[in-house]
């Protein structure tokens, strides 16, 4: 039986809809003081539609954007649980209207490595990041470097 959408929801059915585990639910209750699932007795935990939202926002900034818990956070202080409950479908809509301005403007590389026999690799679009991002991206960057230098020196 399928529930009204305006129905609260036990932990179990919003880790199945998000496919993410329970526990990764309760970790982010922890990180985020936005999120508040009513509980009954015995600590049950009730989600609201609102609280389902903000998670499945949550949920796209650190798995398709690749926001770290920190970075979210900052999102959530500075523009509120409301834009990241909207901001996956901005971000859909924002990728709609950029694949529809770019398809025609998208180069031959084939074509151009046949005329002059040499490849050349099509620049990347650069995404916005935020501070926490980057670094995080460095730490793993450095993570990988002492990785490298160590597999080398065992040579």
């Amino acid at each position: 039986m399928e529930k009204a959408p305006e129905a609260f929801r036990t932990i179990s059915e919003v880790a199945d809809e998000l496919e993410v585990p329970k526990h990764v639910l309760r970790f982010w209750e922890a990180k985020f003081a936005q999120l508040k699932p009513m509980k009954r007795g015995g600590g049950r935990r009730y989600y609201r539609p609102e609280d389902v939202a903000l998670l499945r926002g949550i949920r796209f900034l650190l798995y398709n954007d690749g926001y770290t818990i920190r970075g979210v956070q900052k999102i959530l202080r500075e523009h509120g649980p409301r834009y990241v409950m909207d901001y996956r479908h901005l971000a859909e809509e924002a990728e709609e209207d950029e694949d529809l301005t770019t398809a025609h403007e998208i180069p031959d590389v084939a074509a151009e490595a046949a005329k002059s026999g040499a490849y050349t690799r099509p620049a990347r679009p650069v995404r916005k990041m935020d501070g926490d991002t980057l670094c995080s991206l460095l730490e793993e960057i450095e993570a990988c470097q002492q990785l490298l230098a160590a597999a080398d020196a065992k040579e």
